[in-house]
């Protein structure tokens, strides 16, 4: 049931030690504090009572117990606010360790675990909830070690007036407790059987309010149904939260006057014990005071419990999502033996996971070094696929790839990719400086200006980069203050100079990133891509068929298989596929 205390509470410790250790001493001292003002307040009745009796003409010791008891009050009021304190440093940092912890086990995912819907579920979870539970487990911990601490201090006191008052005490708490512990399970259920639902209000929002989807919203009027699916899940979430709600709070309500009926008997039971003088005015002042505190501190107790049952509960996705098993890459060669053979494909199949049909079958292709592949084919007929393998975001279902005559499996991921210049046709836009969106092609020279000017002339962009207001250092993107905003083929030539930024990658790959430009455009960001990249290995994906009839092979996909390979006149020598799609868009040219 609370299997996740301690992993919490050492995640605390290891934030900030010294914060915790302030808490902790700060708690035990809150526990006691109370007591000890009860105490004092006795013996304040007490003495004014004797003085009373003694015709009134000294009253030094009740100055002396009032001026102890406004010290007492002094340092508990000191330390709620250093408990104050001390939470609020712990909750800021540890909400950003365990922000940090969702996003570096981020890093170590596989492509297929994010393009798997219930593995969205299992991130959604944890970022909603996670990462502000494991503070609330702790500090219910701690307030759960307080008022253990006080009840140990009431017990002492009240003990002496009765032990039943104890055990009546405690017992006037379980009712409330259970009707806690039974709801918080149902609250943790809704919660995780509902994540799709909070998903698509999330993905809603986004498309509603980005900029990147205003234009479509806008023109084609879904504003309107957007936002009244929007509503529609709203409204099914708040009839199952507000069901949950009334039964838990028409419960809590009822037993709690099981509480407060024991409260008053047991006051009448102490005022009835005072009018028959088995204890002092004094005493019974202090054991009402005692019952009052002692049944806040056990219903917060119980309560505590309850609460730390339900962050366990939603603590234990943050760890389902952290322990999500990584597929281990044993990969560690940074060069192959043969780095003349280039690339090769070797019967080459795969099976997306959850997939009944094969995205790729029996592929075999070889690529030397200084050679140029196109690929051609309908939508869904493979070409990404092949690239995705290519840089290991999947690994062959069948077959296998080499990179100078060694299988990409016995490859160091990050040797690997290092040797790979990828653009897609939906590359990266970041909301970052010119610079960094064009240093973003290689890590190591991220911040290097004199990199990024080479690669963005070998691009095509720096003419209208140096155009912009701050050159390099110009805002890109409309999220923060004087972003501006590029034309598509702006963007794209931004990112072909990314992929120049890469010196060491012998291996270049444009997956449609030209589709914005218009066919001449691309012909000549191709025919200047070839030429720079003479000596490396080019893989061209477009459907523009004037650009690839410049590659040295073509190899034409279906369904997942090459139908047709060879270079543009021998394809359109044997009047198949290529022949025909073609012809098909060279009429439209016509």
């Amino acid at each position: 049931m609370f299997r996740y205390t301690r992993r919490a509470l050492d995640l605390v410790w290891s934030t900030n030690r010294r914060l915790t250790l302030a808490l902790a001493l700060l708690t035990v001292a809150a526990g006691i504090l109370p007591a000890a003002v009860a105490w004092v307040g006795a013996l304040i009745v007490d003495a004014v009572v004797a003085a009373v009796a003694a015709g009134g003409a000294d009253a030094t010791l009740v100055l002396e117990y009032v001026a102890v008891e406004a010290l007492l009050v002094a340092l508990l009021a000191g330390v709620q606010r250093g408990l104050n304190m001390c939470q609020s440093l712990l909750r800021a940092q540890l909400g950003q360790r365990v922000n940090v912890m969702i996003l570096e086990k981020a890093l170590t995912l596989e492509l297929a675990q994010f393009e798997d819907s219930e593995f969205y579920d299992k991130l959604t979870r944890a970022r909603r909830e996670a990462s502000v539970r494991p503070l609330s487990l702790v500090m219910r911990t701690f307030g759960l070690g307080q008022n253990a601490v006080s009840l140990a201090s009431y017990g002492v006191l009240l003990v002496q007036f009765s032990p039943w008052a104890l055990a009546l005490l405690v017992a006037a708490g379980l009712p409330s407790f259970l009707a806690e512990a039974k709801f918080s399970g149902d609250a943790f259920r809704l919660f995780r059987w509902r994540s799709p639902e909070t998903r698509m209000q999330m993905y809603l929002e986004t498309v509603i309010a980005r900029e990147d989807h205003a234009k479509e919203v806008k023109l084609f009027g879904l504003g309107r149904r957007l936002l009244d699916r929007y509503r529609a899940i709203f409204e099914k979430l708040y009839r199952e939260d507000r069901a949950l709600t009334i039964r838990r709070d028409s419960w809590g309500f009822g037993l709690g006057l099981v509480g407060t009926a024991t409260l008053y008997g047991a006051f009448a039971w102490i005022a009835v014990s005072a009018v028959r003088g088995a204890i002092s005015l004094g005493q019974m002042t202090m054991y009402v005071a005692l019952f009052r505190q002692g049944q806040s501190a056990v219903s917060a107790s119980l309560s505590a419990v309850s609460g730390m049952y339900e962050d366990n509960l939603y603590v234990s996705t943050l760890y389902e999502y952290l322990e999500t098993p990584v597929p281990r890459i044993e990969g560690t060669a940074t060069r192959g033996p043969d780095a003349a053979d280039g690339v090769r494909f070797e019967g080459v199949g795969f099976t997306y996971p959850g997939a009944t049909e094969p995205a790729l079958e029996d592929v075999s292709l070889h690529l030397r070094p200084g050679m140029s592949l196109a690929l051609v084919g309908e939508n869904g007929s493979g070409k990404t696929t092949l690239i995705k393998l290519l840089t290991r975001l999947y690994d062959p279902t069948q077959g296998r790839i080499l990179l100078d005559g060694l299988d990409l499996r016995e490859w160091d991921p990050l040797a690997l990719r290092a040797r790979v210049g990828v653009i897609f046709q939906d590359f990266a836009r970041y909301q970052m400086l010119v610079g960094e969106n064009v240093g973003a092609g290689d890590e190591e020279h991220f911040e290097d200006e004199a990199r990024w000017r080479e690669a963005a002339e070998k691009g095509q962009a720096a003419p209208f980069i140096e155009r912009l207001p701050a050159g390099y250092g110009t805002q890109l993107g409309k999220w923060f203050k004087d972003g501006r905003e590029l034309s598509g083929g702006q963007w794209q030539k931004i990112a072909l100079s990314r992929a120049f930024m890469r010196s060491r990658a012998d291996i270049l790959v444009l997956d449609e990133p030209t589709a914005a430009m218009d066919a001449r455009a691309e012909a000549e960001v191709f025919e200047h891509f070839r030429r720079l990249a003479s000596d490396r290995i080019t893989i061209l994906i477009s459907h523009r068929f004037s650009t690839v009839r410049m590659a040295d092979q073509i190899a034409v996909l279906d369904r997942g298989r090459i139908v047709e390979r060879g270079d543009h006149d021998a394809l359109m020598a044997q009047g198949g596929v290529y022949a025909s799609l073609f012809t098909l868009q060279a009429k439209g040219y016509r």
